[in-house]
């Protein structure tokens, strides 16, 4: 479990990524598998105008902050089919200690439906086999650094560092050096 002020890093470093490379203050974030909302309070802190949009397979979640937390039922494997649909391009994209825990099935689905709705950053906490975790290993799915990347990049997502990823629209915007791996 993160603390409060990890995620309070977590969130400015993911802004400050996305506002460098938009050129601007971020306007939207889209959190997948947002539970009851962690990042919303800290990024609401840090940009009060922004359009916050949870979405969580929960239904407990969904009933009981929902409506005041702005948090939609949905799983990652079915972002595009989530109601209200979810419109436009975000500016950030956050899904932490999620998709280890996502099936094979669903992790491709997922991750094109993430590049889709994608217009600036995708902060995608992934833990591999080759990481030291304590926690829930329940419904847990090993995955190689090197599995995660091949997904990744057949969605059309570009690593640049920190568990940050971006897409076709900012792409060019990023030098070579700044591409994790390239």
């Amino acid at each position: 479990m993160s603390t409060r002020a990890a995620v309070e890093r977590k969130a400015r470093l993911v802004l400050a990524l996305a506002e460098v490379l938009l050129e601007r203050p971020v306007r939207s974030v889209l959190d997948v598998g947002c539970g009851e909302g962690t990042w919303r309070a800290p990024l609401k802190r840090l940009r009060p105008r922004l359009r916050y949009v949870g979405v969580d397979s929960s239904e407990y979640v969904v009933q009981r902050y929902g409506v005041r937390r702005g948090i939609r039922h949905g799983a990652f494997g079915t972002l595009a089919a989530v109601r209200p649909p979810l419109r436009g391009a975000f500016d950030v994209i956050v899904c932490c200690d999620v998709l280890q825990y996502v099936s094979p099935a669903e992790l491709p689905r997922g991750l094109r439906a993430v590049s889709a709705l994608l217009g600036g950053v995708a902060f995608l906490e992934a833990y591999t086999t080759e990481d030291e975790v304590e926690g829930d290993s329940r419904g847990w799915h090993d995955r190689s650094p090197s599995h995660y990347r091949r997904a990744f990049a057949a969605a059309g997502l570009t690593s640049v560092g920190m568990h940050c990823w971006v897409g076709e629209t900012l792409r060019p915007a990023t030098a070579a050096l700044e591409r994790a791996g390239a």
